[in-house]
């Protein structure tokens, strides 16, 4: 009799989780059909890569050229040199931002031993809101600061310090540097977000052990806060990785001019300008289509990696 009351209570928990299980992916396929829509149906596009597509005609009408674009990236002189140039540009700004990928977890780690709640809610709040700023609001401010008659030279000059404006957006010296400052400025509050969650998620009792051990401020932050944020940044700089040649588009575009277009030119503006601005659809198809197979094959090559070293893996 027992038994029998103890299988049916397993059964009736059994039905009870799958259909739990059932209403938790009913959430999600609104999302899931997002991701669809937005990230894999685009990829039927991939075939205008093996035409010669001339806009407005219709696909069917255009010339089936097979690999020829590809050939083309690797034989073609002109194309390679830019292409070159532009690799130098997506490496060097992947460098820098995988470098500086740290910032977020130093800047949640001081940013959770402010004991104000107040300050520390204003800090918080100051740092994330420029995430949500585009970049055609953030060369405006940049525009109205630091033109030739921006705000800054204007002071400047006010000053005495200097007789003619400094250049400082149409000139093509520091251009890594000042787009890894505009991008830390915007990204920094926002990143440090997932890390002060996983610090919320930290055994209070570790610290108090710890204090009582006669551990300070910094010890705990060191031998405590920073090795349980280890994990966490590990995936983000696996997807940093995986991600080393998409430096995205926005910030650049809006930053490049005909003074620092040589340095600025990163791979996602570059397939932009000459599918847009060079009207060469299937040779900016062609090479977004390498980029992602590239970049798929990078997110398979960490993740081996750290199944291999760590025993964890994303994948």
């Amino acid at each position: 009799m027992k038994k029998k009351k103890a299988a049916a209570k397993s059964q009736t928990l059994t039905k009870a989780k799958d259909k739990r299980g059932v209403r938790y992916f009913l959430w999600i396929v609104p999302f899931l059909i997002l991701v669809f829509l937005f990230s894999y149906f685009p990829l039927h596009g991939w075939i205008y890569a093996f035409f010669d597509y001339k806009p407005p005609r219709s696909l069917s009408d255009c010339e089936f050229v097979g690999l020829q674009w590809f050939q083309m990236l690797f034989t073609n002189k002109t194309q390679v040199s830019q292409l070159i140039q532009v690799m130098k540009n997506t490496f060097a700004m992947s460098l820098l931002g995988i470098a500086t990928s740290i910032l977020p977890v130093a800047f949640a780690i001081f940013l959770n031993e402010i004991k104000c709640k107040w300050f520390k809610t204003f800090v918080q709040t100051f740092t994330t809101l420029p995430n949500f700023i585009s970049w055609v609001l953030v060369y405006s401010v940049a525009f109205s600061l630091f033109s030739s008659t921006g705000m800054v030279n204007g002071l400047l000059e006010n000053l005495g310090i200097i007789t003619e404006p400094i250049k400082f957006l149409d000139s093509d010296s520091h251009t890594y540097l000042w787009m890894l400052l505009w991008n830390t400025w915007k990204g920094l509050g926002w990143g440090a977000i997932m890390y002060l969650a996983s610090i919320a998620g930290i055994d209070q009792e570790l610290y108090e052990a710890a204090s009582i051990d006669g551990a300070n401020r910094f010890q705990l932050m060191r031998h405590i806060t920073l090795p349980a944020l280890m994990p966490t940044f590990f995936i983000m700089l696996m997807l940093a990785i995986s991600n080393f040649l998409n430096n995205g588009m926005d910030q650049y575009f809006v930053f490049q001019n005909s003074f620092n277009k040589e340095h600025i030119q990163v791979l996602d503006l570059y397939v932009y300008n000459i599918g847009m601005t060079g009207s060469s659809y299937s040779l900016a198809t062609a090479i977004s289509m390498l980029k992602s197979i590239v970049s798929v094959a990078l997110l398979t090559l960490v993740n081996y990696v750290s199944k291999k070293t760590r025993g964890e893996s994303i994948v």
